[in-house]
């Protein structure tokens, strides 16, 4: 698409002429003090102008003397500040890579709350059925 500028000069869209005239080559850098986070949550809310996600652990904390409630120590490990922009690039790349992932594995699933795996029970072998006797 071309657009005339008020000088007279015209304006060109055209992709490629936009790859000719620029090339970017990007090097990844970790840096000595680089620090790498486990995390089993996040929490975070938005602005109008960032993303803030703060990532956790939990650690159970010893029952108290009169042992009626669990504490659990959420303990928030780092946080980091999108820009709206960046926010909607990282929830592009996380679909795509959940998705490779699902791919390869399996789909993700949460394990329901409370949810005890139990010892399979043997199966009896009877011609009965079970519920109606």
């Amino acid at each position: 698409m071309d657009t005339e500028l008020p000088e007279g000069k015209i304006m060109t869209d055209k992709p490629e002429e936009i790859k000719k005239k620029k090339s970017v080559k990007i090097e990844l850098y970790k840096p000595d003090d680089f620090k790498q986070v486990y995390s089993i949550g996040a929490v975070g809310g938005h602005s109008p102008y960032d993303f803030r996600i703060g990532f956790y652990n939990d650690m159970p904390m010893a029952m108290g003397k009169s042992g009626g409630e669990q504490v659990i120590q959420r303990r928030l490990e780092t946080e980091v500040i999108l820009s709206p922009l960046a926010a909607v690039e990282l929830v592009r790349w996380l679909n795509q890579h959940i998705q490779n992932y699902e791919n390869a594995f399996g789909q993700i699933t949460k394990p329901q709350a409370g949810a005890v795996k139990k010892k399979a029970e043997p199966v009896q072998d009877s011609t009965d059925l079970q519920g109606y006797m």
